[in-house]
């Protein structure tokens, strides 16, 4: 048997009794990728992919090759990397690993397959990142996450309208906002499959697959932070990590989207409610999400979770509708405390960055989009061709 990650594995051979048993190799599993604005999407691909093995590695490249390959990254080498690290299926990250997976790479890190997702990865050439493995059969593919990608993120924010989260109705007045604006139902005007995304749709079955299922042991110091954790950040990961230093089981509670959009205004919340779930669900200081938290924590709030502790960071609180603190009760009680995540990084800054180079990343967004479709169109050529001398063959054969 193996404990991989703890878990006992048994080979076919065995009964568990404790008889000679075969002991197997852990299946190391290589990943690699920009995670640029590291979401869900990205999470959910590293956890299909952690499913395919026991220990997964991730390779994140550094910033001069994104730059050479791709275009700017919004978030730098550093931030990327926390954030990979702070995914819970991770095991092992590789700091600048090569833009082209190569065999050697898989080699050097005893990896016995690669995973990506079904989409295109190109290099500057506009050839295929994986091509090497690919042809050596060491590739698997897991499935791309509909609904989400950093360019649709990217997308939002320079669009900075108040709706682009909503594909349907206006909140609160079941209006239908893309009706006679066809153009406010995506903020994707991609036309490649890649680079264009489609609504996320979301389901409890994604809820599940995201969750850890682990509830508070007896005795444990249960740990609480609410607010919005809108694009979820490295900041937001150095902040998580300090509470749980605190506490044995940090319970997290999000804000709806009226509530943020009310107390940060502008285009916030960036992400919808779902899409910050599982952002947050994916870290691995996270224990459980509190879905539409109430803003002001109230007694039945703290006695319904158990609360020992409630941490606040060290951003601006905006006062209740009623003008009181939203944090006045669990500070009466004495059981309030503000964490100092020692970051600069916060969703406003990431906006400015988008927006304040609004133009590279445009013609980033444009530009790989370009490079999608010329390979889809030959992709589409070669397939059209196969099926031509099928047909020829079959005819000749007749």
């Amino acid at each position: 048997m193996s404990a991989a990650n703890g878990n006992t594995v048994f080979t076919s051979q065995e009964d568990g009794t404790g008889a000679a048993k075969k002991r197997r190799n852990p299946v190391r599993v290589w990943c690699d990728g920009c995670y640029d604005m590291v979401h869900f999407g990205h999470a959910n691909s590293l956890r299909q992919a952690k499913l395919m093995g026991d220990y997964l590695i991730v390779g994140v490249h550094s910033d001069a090759d994104i730059m050479q390959h791709k275009g700017p990254p919004v978030m730098n080498e550093v931030e990327r990397y926390k954030m990979i690290r702070a995914i819970k299926w991770v095991d092992e990250v590789v700091e600048g690993a090569p833009y082209i997976t190569e065999l050697e790479t898989l080699k050097k890190y005893d990896a016995e397959f690669c995973v990506h997702g079904n989409d295109i990865t190109l290099d500057s050439d506009g050839n295929d990142t994986y091509r090497h493995v690919k042809s050596a059969g060491k590739y698997k593919e897991c499935q791309r996450t509909a609904g989400v990608s950093t360019t649709d993120l990217v997308g939002r924010m320079l669009l900075m309208t108040k709706t682009h989260h909503l594909h349907s109705h206006s909140p609160g007045t079941g209006e239908d906002i893309t009706a006679d604006k066809p153009e406010a139902a995506s903020t994707s005007t991609m036309r490649s499959p890649y680079t264009g995304v489609s609504q996320f749709l979301p389901t409890t079955q994604k809820l599940l697959q995201f969750a850890s299922g682990i509830e508070p042991k007896p005795g444990d110091r249960i740990i609480y932070c609410a607010g919005a954790f809108d694009l979820f950040h490295a900041g937001h990961v150095d902040f998580l990590a300090e509470a749980l230093k605190l506490g044995d089981y940090v319970m997290v509670g999000l804000h709806t989207d009226a509530e943020i959009n009310r107390y940060d205004g502008s285009n916030y919340p960036i992400m919808n409610i779902h899409e910050r779930t599982l952002s947050v669900l994916a870290c691995r200081y996270v224990h459980e999400v509190v879905i539409g938290a109430p803003y002001k924590i109230t007694e039945d709030v703290l006695n319904h979770f158990k609360i020992d502790l409630v941490v606040g960071g060290n951003t601006h609180v905006e006062p209740c509708n009623d003008g009181s603190d939203p944090n006045e009760i669990p500070k009466k009680k004495g059981i309030f405390r503000q964490v100092d995540s020692k970051s600069e990084l916060s969703t406003p800054v990431i906006v400015e960055r988008i927006i304040t180079n609004r133009l590279r990343f445009q013609q980033r967004n444009k530009a790989k989009e370009a490079k999608e479709m010329k390979l889809i169109q030959i992709m589409e050529k070669k397939k059209q061709e196969a099926e031509a001398q099928k047909a020829e063959t079959e005819q000749t054969k007749n």
